[in-house]
């Protein structure tokens, strides 16, 4: 997150705290199994890990172990980049219900994040419903139909595994508020999407109706995006398409213009069996289009509910000022505003959109901004002891920091794990197991 820093400044040192006890956070946690080249980027991390200028320090929660004016007091400039490990509630009766679960959540528990493990999702109903159009919707819709034995070979975890060898999922609904030109998903994971084996997509031509001259003006990206949308549901697969649909076992459906109302709860009230939607339609125009309800309600059963609707920064620090409202710290630039030498950078600096490239322009951004401080001569004079005072901290308070000499022994045992059964890895997902391989 903040190699860009050291390279531009010859005798600079950075030090990166993290709360898990492995590096890599959201590329490893968050970045489906089946899309390995995404994770290249941890070649790069790894590159500027080994630099004798900078530090990995796992296993240690800003907030809890050290505060941030701890740190503060003993480094120059301190950057928040710690993302948004919240997820938007959907605020309506009956999501408190067993099968209601949030897709990060989901996401965690396949990619093996250790606070998630003990998620056991319920694959026993034959109807799935995402709630959301964003990727992450379309990750865990890809994750429910792809036929199993196509994810042996990822990093998915062995009890993930286990459980989608066993699913009875057929059908997953993928919902939206709002309609086809408002989705939040890229061509790449749609073209997955429409392409998965075994799977065929359902799309009502009459969501569509009057797109194609709308389209006309919409950004290139976009409108390749709704032609492949406009194409999948209006025209007549060719011969050999329409053979592979028709035997296909497993679908998936995008709704548009619909808004949950609530979790229908199963007839013993133990478990979700449906949901309620809201019919709305779209008033104002261009990024400000709102979905108003039509006052229709529309009933859809189904036995497991993942809500996708967006992810939410929490506060990491008394000391560090918070906007609860839009869930970011109020900065300008990544400057933390009226905290001189504090910044911050990604999905908690500008909310939670965007992807890995996204991110690592804005962390190159905020760099740019500490170094131009430093520069200008707004950060702290002096030598400021650094790790050393943080180190004495910590071991008086009985914390043990993981460095990044220990992940690699850590990766190896991952890796050799994952070799039995030809996967990359095979992934450690107890903190305590963790620090019994490395001794501790």
């Amino acid at each position: 997150r903040e190699d860009k820093r050291a390279s531009q400044h010859p005798r600079a040192h950075v030090d990166i705290y993290e709360k898990q006890l492995v590096p890599f956070g959201l590329v490893r946690f968050g970045v489906a199994p089946d899309h390995p080249e995404v994770k290249n980027v941890i070649n790069t991390f790894t590159q500027t890990a080994r630099s004798d200028r900078c530090a990995f320090l796992g296993n240690v929660l800003v907030g809890r172990d050290v505060t941030v004016p701890e740190l503060r007091e003993a480094y120059h400039a301190v950057v928040l980049s710690y993302g948004a490990e919240g997820h938007q509630a959907l605020g309506i009766p009956g999501e408190e219900l067993p099968g209601v679960v949030s897709a990060r959540a989901f996401v965690g528990w396949y990619n093996g994040l250790p606070e998630n493990q003990g998620l056991a999702p319920d694959l026993s109903c034959d109807t799935a419903v995402v709630l959301g159009q964003g990727n992450v919707a379309l990750d865990v819709a890809r994750i429910l139909l792809t036929p199993p034995e196509h994810l042996e070979k990822t990093d998915i975890t062995e009890a993930a595994l286990g459980a989608l060898r066993q699913s009875r999922v057929k059908t997953v609904w993928i919902v939206g508020r709002r309609g086809p030109l408002q989705v939040a998903f890229t061509i790449k994971e749609l073209r997955e999407m429409i392409q998965l084996p075994g799977t065929r997509p359902i799309l009502d031509p009459a969501d569509f109706l009057g797109l194609q001259d709308r389209i006309k003006e919409v950004p290139r990206p976009r409108k390749r995006l709704m032609e492949l949308l406009l194409r999948t549901a209006a025209e007549k697969p060719g011969p050999e398409e329409a053979a592979r649909r028709a035997s296909a076992s497993r679908a998936w459906g995008l709704r548009f213009f619909r808004s949950p109302q609530q979790v229908l709860p199963s007839p013993d009230g133990r478990r979700a069996a449906g949901i309620r939607l809201a019919v709305t339609r779209l008033e104002g125009v261009g990024e400000a289009t709102r979905a108003v309800p039509t006052g229709d309600l529309e009933d859809l059963p189904c036995g497991l509910v993942l809500s996708s609707i967006g992810y939410k920064s929490r506060p990491i620090d008394p000391s560090v000022p918070f906007d609860l409202k839009l869930g970011v710290i109020p900065n300008t630039e990544g400057r933390v505003v009226d905290m001189p030498g504090l910044y911050c950078s990604g999905w908690v600096k500008r909310g939670p959109t965007g992807v890995i490239t996204t991110t690592m322009t804005d962390s190159f951004l905020t760099g740019q901004m500490l170094l131009q401080d430093l520069k200008a001569g707004l950060l702290p004079s002096g030598p400021r002891p650094g790790y050393a005072a943080i180190q004495a901290l910590l071991s008086s308070r009985g914390v043990w920091p993981v460095s990044f000499s220990d992940w690699e022994k850590l990766d190896a045992e991952e890796v050799s794990r994952g070799q039995g059964a030809g996967k990359p890895r095979e992934k450690l997902l107890d903190p305590q197991e963790m620090l019994r391989l490395l001794g501790r």
